[in-house]
């Protein structure tokens, strides 16, 4: 009995170890959203406010926009597409009108709003006026705040 103890006691503490080891690697690990229907989307950041009230201050010049509260950070964004040529197009369109912005790619899975967002693409692929650029980029923030936001809220 005596020479199967120290085997046996060995054997736990070198399988609790490595069982540690094994899940803290879990904690440190990057994770992304995985989903049969998750597409990459670009979205056209305008800017990131540290406050609402600073949000709504500096966001009155735009009809349409959309925000994410990340790390206590208001992200505001004024355009969406799942084309990247079509998401530099929108951000050639806010450089023209004096705004700075910057692309982010983002993983979506709402299968209803990446049909209605590729059916916008093919608009604003062939779409070249001004006005018409910034009436498919609130056309779709607005589908994004029906159809993606309203998901959350239920």
């Amino acid at each position: 009995m005596k020479k199967y103890l120290f085997p046996a006691i060995s054997s736990l503490i070198i399988g609790i170890f490595m069982a540690y080891l094994l899940i803290s690697g879990y904690d440190n690990a990057n994770s992304i959203t995985v989903s049969k229907n998750a597409e990459k989307v670009y979205y056209i950041q305008r800017g990131v406010y540290s406050t609402k009230e600073n949000m709504e201050n500096n966001m009155s010049d735009f009809e349409h926009y959309i925000y994410n509260v990340e790390d206590n950070m208001y992200y505001t964004y004024v355009g969406i597409s799942k084309n990247k040529s079509n998401a530099k197009k929108i951000q050639e369109y806010y450089k023209q009108k004096g705004y700075d912005t910057y692309i982010k790619e983002k993983i979506t899975d709402n299968t209803n709003f990446l049909i209605i967002l590729g059916q916008y693409d093919e608009l604003l692929a062939s779409a070249d006026g001004k006005t018409t650029i910034e009436i498919i980029c609130n056309q779709v923030l607005a589908k994004y705040e029906e159809l993606v936001n309203n998901e959350y809220k239920n």
